[in-house]
């Protein structure tokens, strides 16, 4: 007998290794907030810029970062043609903020940067992108009940603890959102949306 495993779902994860990045970006998007009411998506008591902050030429050592991780996981992937950024966004979450479950429709690769994320500021929560499996959910031996123990090709979600520095990307159609800021201070993300170019041929 042999087993075969399908239908995998890949994260990638980059830890950007520059604190004066985050300094400077915690900065300019408090900077945007105060002047900007900004707009209202699946943002809960938190304010979401609009989405245009990859023209923004405060933002293109960001932008530049992210550009790179994606031509990695474009050569990971063996994705023809070359990453396009279609737009990009900041998220203020203060005590309380969270994000809606949600997708990014008309896109291919979704992720998010953390700028300043203080412990218990909310996780990123993802969900198991095979509704069918939804319909069973079979008792498994008390070890793998746990998910610090159970293969991950059973979790029905998981979450992932923001942390400053770090960037998480996904694909676009995987549904997430973000748990409410239990902290006592702000906490500042990055969300953008990657396309190939070849799409709008």
């Amino acid at each position: 007998m042999f087993r075969e495993l399908h239908f995998p779902t890949p994260i990638y994860i980059l830890d950007i290794k520059d604190q004066n990045l985050n300094i400077q970006l915690e900065k300019d998007i408090l900077n945007w907030m105060n002047q900007d009411k900004g707009v209202t998506r699946t943002n809960v008591k938190g304010w979401h810029s609009t989405t245009d902050m990859h023209t923004k030429p405060e933002y293109a050592r960001l932008v530049k970062a992210l550009h790179e991780a994606q031509k990695k996981i474009y050569d990971e992937e063996h994705l023809d043609s070359e990453p396009f950024l279609g737009n990009m966004w900041a998220n203020v979450n203060p005590p309380g903020g969270m994000n809606r479950a949600h997708m990014h429709p008309n896109s291919l690769w979704s992720g998010v940067y953390y700028v300043k994320a203080p412990k218990n500021s909310g996780h990123l929560k993802i969900d198991d992108p095979r509704a069918a499996a939804s319909m069973c959910r079979p008792k498994m031996r008390e070890r793998y009940n746990h998910p610090d123990t159970a293969p991950t090709r059973l979790w029905r979600e998981h979450q992932y603890e923001p942390i400053a520095g770090r960037c998480i990307m996904f694909p676009s159609w995987l549904v997430h959102c973000v748990d409410p800021n239990d902290s006592n201070d702000i906490r500042i993300s990055v969300s953008f949306n990657f396309l190939q170019k070849t799409m709008f041929v």
